[in-house]
């Protein structure tokens, strides 16, 4: 199972003054003004099960760029041969709708696109991952070039790997269920009744 979306615009941001660690008496110190240095998308597919990323930065995000992961990840072992493959996308632009299921499947048969429902990318794991990227790799957004936020990336990804376990996801069926039932009740609420006729 492959949980996979976009994180955009990612600026290299290059600060007047550098940076400050934090010290014993002091929080970290960022300097607010910067000289923009572009932006990139980073792309990534995230395998539940094994706690591994696929990752790739481009200019932007869209169709193409996002095909070019799915291609990175489904032409190596064990998805290339696994009987099915479930990508579970929001419904963002680059794989919204039947359109991107049916290039998905055109181009990888044994793959499954899974839309998460609209408003709620959050059920997607790769969330996960792109916060601890925010809070590890990308913040404090200290970077001279894009050269340096891909580089960034790609020794993050590459530790990450190394060393990470799946998340414990907390989010039941059983707790999906209740939710669903909550939201049918409150729908059922919501239904005005007739009021009778005035004479």
């Amino acid at each position: 199972m492959i949980s996979s979306d976009e994180k955009t615009s990612i600026q290299a941001r290059c600060r007047c003054h550098p940076t400050l660690a934090p010290g014993r008496a002091r929080m970290m110190r960022v300097n607010h003004e910067y000289e923009r240095g572009g932006a990139v998308a980073y792309l990534a597919a995230y395998d539940v099960h094994q706690a591994r990323v696929f990752g790739r930065c481009a200019p932007s995000t869209g169709i193409v760029p996002f095909m070019a992961l799915v291609e990175q990840v489904m032409t190596v072992e064990p998805y290339a041969s696994a009987k099915r493959v479930f990508w579970v996308v929001d419904n963002g632009s680059s794989h919204r709708g039947q359109a991107a299921i049916d290039r998905l499947t055109a181009r990888f048969p044994n793959a499954v696109m899974v839309h998460t429902p609209i408003h709620a990318s959050w059920l997607n794991q790769v969330e996960i991952f792109f916060s601890v990227v925010q809070r590890k790799v990308v913040s404090p957004n200290d970077f001279t070039n894009l050269d340096e936020v891909k580089q960034r990336l790609a020794e993050f990804e590459q530790r990450y790997n190394a060393t990470a376990k799946p998340f414990r996801w907390k989010f039941t069926r059983r707790d999906l269920r209740d939710l669903l039932t909550r939201i049918s009740d409150h729908e059922r609420q919501d239904i005005p009744t007739e009021l009778p006729h005035a004479a």
